[in-house]
């Protein structure tokens, strides 16, 4: 970074930059609990049983927080494969269940949109395509920040959702499905993309109407002619910034195409998503009727606070799952 020419290629050097406060991160982490711990213990191994019972009491106190800190470090170890610190593009579609799906599509896009936010990640929302009657068909975040894909890889596959519908008239039992998928991003510089490959479309953005509707053709989707890989971008107002983003998606999505040809464990993760709707393969499970519970088919980790899984307390499965993962591969 000290280098006279760092800043000549602004990409390159924006993602060095990233690269560093991902290691710091972990490094600083252990340092600052390994100072603490040896702290806490110099004091307790100087305290009398009878005088400093307060004292070590008040340590008594602290052992949940310090057990956290130690199984997140813990967790972190667990990064490493070689995508897991890369950003990811987190995209989200609904499957069976008509409106009701639409809109379970959406809670999930909320409840990841507050998991990012607590966490201090950076989303850019590249695409929306709102339902006709309530939520959305699909969605496409950019997510930019530690161990990303790490941590997201765990979402990725079908999710059901159990309750009485709110569309429904007689209020009766719909079960639902939303599709979660998971890529890690690549720059172009990453993958040779050729423009002769490439069938570019621009359209106008869609909506349900009125001032929803982007009246420019500032829309693009792009079709990888070899593959018949599809994205498309529509978010920004500009054609130019739509194209950019999509392009960055279609390097991504090739790149994995190509690691998924060689990595069996990447195209198993993959794989296993399957349709979006009953037996499809689905990870997760949430009932809010008869009872109210969030299950992990994977993992088997479960909970019954649902209102705080939708709003983003979705680290205990996140951790499960990575434990899990290493466990069985």
């Amino acid at each position: 970074m000290s280098a006279a020419d760092f800043w000549s290629r602004p990409d390159a050097a924006q993602g060095l930059i990233t690269e560093l406060k991902s290691i710091k991160g972990v490094v600083e982490a252990y340092r600052s609990l390994h100072r603490d711990l040896s702290d806490e213990i110099g004091l307790l191994e100087m305290c009398d049983d009878a005088k400093d019972l307060a004292h070590i009491q008040e340590v008594l106190a602290k052992l949940p927080a310090v057990t956290a800190r130690v199984e997140g470090i813990e967790v972190q170890a667990l990064f490493t494969g070689r995508n897991d610190a890369r950003d990811v593009f987190l995209s989200i579609h609904a499957g069976g269940g008509g409106v009701d799906a639409m809109d379970w599509a959406q809670m999930l896009q909320r409840m990841y949109m507050r998991w990012l936010q607590r966490n201090g990640y950076e989303a850019e929302l590249l695409e929306e395509l709102e339902g006709e009657e309530a939520g959305i068909k699909r969605a496409v975040i950019e997510v930019r920040g530690r161990y990303a894909f790490g941590y997201l890889k765990a979402e990725v596959g079908v999710h059901r959702l159990i309750r009485l519908s709110p569309f429904d008239a007689n209020h009766r039992r719909q079960t639902s499905f939303a599709a979660v998928d998971v890529v890690p991003e690549y720059g172009e510089i990453d993958i040779d993309l050729k423009e002769g490959d490439l069938r570019i479309d621009t359209y106008s953005a869609g909506g349900p109407g009125g001032q929803h509707v982007n009246k420019t053709q500032s829309a693009v989707r792009l079709t990888h002619l070899p593959t018949g890989v599809v994205v498309q971008c529509q978010n920004q107002r500009s054609q130019i910034l739509n194209r950019k983003y999509a392009m960055k998606a279609m390097a991504s999505k090739l790149h994995q195409l190509e690691e998924s040809k060689r990595d069996a464990t990447f195209a198993k993760m993959y794989g296993e998503k399957g349709e979006i709707s009953f037996g499809g393969g689905q990870i997760r499970s949430y009932t809010m009727q008869p009872y109210t519970l969030v299950k992990d088919e994977r993992t088997g980790h479960q909970t019954g606070n649902i209102q705080a899984v939708l709003d983003g307390a979705i680290d205990p499965f996140i951790e499960a799952f990575l434990r899990w993962k290493e466990r069985k591969y």
